[in-house]
């Protein structure tokens, strides 16, 4: 089992910046990926970025240019710099760590809060 434990959410007005961490613990293999999701009201849950244990990463069209994903890996640990933050980036913010591939196992955070005020 693995557990993640997220934190850095809060309120931060148009412009401003957060910096979202999620330590991961338990039994994690040693090739996985870590990311971020977000789920708005209404919304369906969308990727926002992920990293690979060897660095590659992935994000959405959204946020490039300004989000920044990276990981330590001896801590287990994944980072979501968000900056130029905009109000559509409000959303619940959930930590991911998918490894194995058959079968593939995803584990969850419990999600944080992120408000954008205009």
């Amino acid at each position: 089992q693995v557990q993640l434990v997220e934190s850095g959410g809060g309120l931060v007005q148009a412009g401003g910046s957060l910096r979202l961490s999620c330590a991961a613990s338990g039994r994690i293999f040693g090739a996985n990926t870590m990311g971020w999701y977000r789920q708005a009201p209404g919304e369906q849950r969308e990727l926002v970025a992920a990293v690979t244990t060897g660095g590659s990463t992935n994000y959405a069209d959204s946020v490039k240019d300004r989000f920044t994903i990276s990981r330590d890996n001896a801590k287990n640990t994944v980072y979501l710099q968000m900056n130029s933050l905009k109000p559509e980036d409000t959303a619940v913010y959930c930590c991911n760590l998918q490894q194995g591939t058959r079968p593939r196992y995803d584990y969850w955070g419990q999600g944080t809060q992120v408000t954008v005020s205009s």
